[in-house]
């Protein structure tokens, strides 16, 4: 029988975490998007090494939630799928409207955009899409999606902005056809200011390298 798919938009909720307390001694301001089978609150430990008393962390929380393996015992989630993928896009990022709106962060921090694995998706689409100017965007094992052109990032001024692409040497997920597509993509998104840095290990985080990048 004949089916038609049809739309509705509607209210919903989601979460998002926050550590630290931003005062006077505020330096960094952090907005951290987790890779696919986290949930925030076990990928803001991959910051607690950065000093509590000058970095702000704002971690969005992926809104599909899933059970990991077949015990239905531990739960992670993700961004998006390849199913209505634009729709989707468009919900994550009226999310994170959301999320910078309610936390009203002051001026004249340091604001940091950071990506890990299937989070660097969804920080370069809000950088693309909301075009607002970070001090430093970190792109950490991801790919960057493949509809973004060099027109969305020509509002970004490379002399107040660095761009830094952190991966392992051996991320089973960068093969070399992929890790020489990617950098086509960033030397043309970025007119080749992107500083590269590479680690000995495969896809995880290394919380001394997100140290050293304040």
């Amino acid at each position: 029988m004949p089916h038609s798919e049809k739309t509705v938009a509607y209210i919903t909720e989601n979460s998002y975490l926050t550590q630290n307390t931003i005062t006077g001694s505020t330096k960094n301001v952090w907005l951290v998007f987790h890779g696919i089978g986290y949930l925030s609150r076990y990928f803001v430990k991959y910051f607690n090494a950065l000093d509590p008393e000058t970095n702000y962390i704002i971690v969005p929380q992926g809104p599909s939630k899933y059970y990991l393996g077949n015990e239905y015992k531990y739960v992670g989630a993700s961004w998006l799928t390849k199913e209505n993928t634009q729709m989707e896009i468009g919900n994550v990022l009226n999310y994170i409207d959301a999320v910078v709106q309610v936390e009203n962060l002051p001026k004249g921090l340091n604001f940091i955009l950071f990506g890990f694995s299937q989070g660097v998706s969804i920080a370069m689409r809000w950088l693309a899409h909301r075009k607002i100017a970070y001090k430093t965007v970190v792109i950490y094992a991801g790919g960057i999606p493949n509809e973004l052109t060099k027109e969305d990032f020509d509002f970004l001024d490379f002399d107040a902005t660095s761009v830094k692409i952190i991966y392992g040497d051996a991320d089973e997920f960068l093969t070399p056809d992929r890790l020489k597509t990617e950098k086509v993509k960033i030397d043309t998104l970025f007119r080749g200011k992107a500083e590269i840095i590479t680690f000995s290990g495969g896809h995880e985080v290394k919380p001394k390298i997100i140290k050293s990048l304040v």
